[in-house]
Order: structure tokens, then sequence, then C-alpha cells
């Protein structure tokens, strides 16, 4: 009989009729008539909502088709304990597939780890009032492969809220080494020892200057007598 089948395959996929009946939020009730008066003689809009979870196609049920697939003999075996000894054999079983699933999780990690690059960052720029960099830094990081543009020289950390919200403290920037960047585009300057940050700016006279993109932030306008060097341009930017 098909409603057999559905009541095997019910405590098959759930361990029991009134299991399956409350995780899938269906009345105990309606389940229990369903299988005892009949699939033919039930509210259509149920036994579809059935069918859907179990994974079924209706016609079987229309057309008698036999859609139990055959049982491991592990549940056959638990079927004929008593209820304490099932619950024993379902609490081994979830810290099996507990353990099963740690594996898993490990192998995968193992993977990602493999789409991760080592690269160095050498410089620390501020997003901010400057910071001075006597010695390159040469720190290991682990880079996203994804996430890492097809081309640069270098990497910087940035220091500093300047440039938020589109560069945040802690970020890397990628760059490539130019002297010169062009208008409106962010770059890195040494100004006067300083290592900064900032979109390359002109005013209407003709002044250069540096903007933050975060309005705290004054504008640095540049002079003669500024000690100014264009280290590269802003290709990039990576956050963890």
């Amino acid at each position: 009989m098909i409603e057999k089948q559905l009541r095997e395959l019910m405590e098959l996929r759930f361990g029991s009729v009134k299991a399956f009946a409350v995780q899938n939020d269906i009345p105990y009730s309606t389940v229990r008539s369903i299988l005892e008066r009949g699939v033919l003689k039930s509210n259509s809009e149920n036994i579809f909502k059935i069918c859907s979870i179990l994974g079924i196609d209706p016609k079987a049920l229309v057309k008698n088709i036999t859609f139990i697939p055959d049982q491991p003999e592990i549940v056959s075996i638990y079927k004929q304990l008593e209820s304490e000894r099932q619950e024993v054999v379902l609490n081994t079983a979830k810290e099996q597939l507990e353990e099963q699933n740690k594996v898993v999780s490990m192998f995968d990690k193992k993977i990602d780890d493999e789409d991760y690059i080592t690269d160095y960052v050498e410089g620390l720029v501020a997003a901010g009032l400057g910071t001075f960099q006597e010695d390159n830094l040469h720190m290991e990081v682990q880079l996203r492969s994804a996430d890492i543009p097809d081309k640069y020289d270098t990497i910087a950390k940035v220091a500093g809220d300047s440039m938020e919200p589109l560069i945040q403290d802690n970020d890397l920037l990628f760059i490539n080494i130019t002297s010169q960047v062009d208008i409106n585009d962010i770059g890195i300057f040494q100004i006067n020892g300083k290592n900064f940050v900032k979109k390359l700016k002109r005013d209407y006279d003709g002044t250069w200057y540096l903007q933050s993109l975060n309005n705290v932030y004054e504008e640095i306008y540049l002079s003669e007598y500024d000690n100014i060097r264009t280290i590269g341009e802003v290709v990039d930017i990576y956050r963890d």
C-alpha cells in the first residue's frame, strides 16, 4: 500500500511519523489521518506538501508506484529495538556524524588554504597625519589569491581613518610604483619624510594638494618648499 510506504519513508528520514509532522509544521493528526484513511481521500494540498518534503513525485502515489528504497540493515535493526535502546543508537549516530563533519571541515579548510598566497608588506602609509618609515617592514602576510590584482609592485599597510569609507585602518594597499599619479587618483606620497595615502588634487589657481575622503581631515597643500616624492598609485585594496 502507498500509505505503508509513506509511513516507512517518514520513519526512515525522520525517525517517526510524529517527528516528521513536528519538524515540518504539519499537524500530527493530519498526517496520521492521511496514513489511516488513505492518500486518495485526503486533501490534495497536504499530499503535495508531504511529497515535496519527502522528494516524491505525486504521480507515484496515484499510480501506486513503489518509491521506498531498500533499507540498510541498521534501519531494520533500529526498528526492532525498544525505545530506550533506539535513543542510544540515535545519540551514537549523531556523535559519529559530528566527528565525520569535523573531518570534512578540516579537509575543506586545507583546500581553502591552497587559495592563499604569501607576500610581504613593505610600507606603512598614514591615512591621517603621515607616518615616518626608515626601513622596509617586510612583514609576511597570507592573502586570498582571488582578491589579489593581476599586476602590482608592492604592498603597504594603512594606519588611520582619513580615507574612509573607501580605505580603512589596517587595510592593505596594492601599489604600482610610479613617479606620476593622475589628478583625482589615489596615490602614495612622501611629504617631508612622512608617508601618506591620499587623493591627488589641483586647485583652481593651480596649487597642488592632497585630499582626504574623510571630511574631518583638512587638505594638505603642497609648495615648492616641501620635499615631495610620489611613490606610487593605489591599484587595489585588500581587507580581511
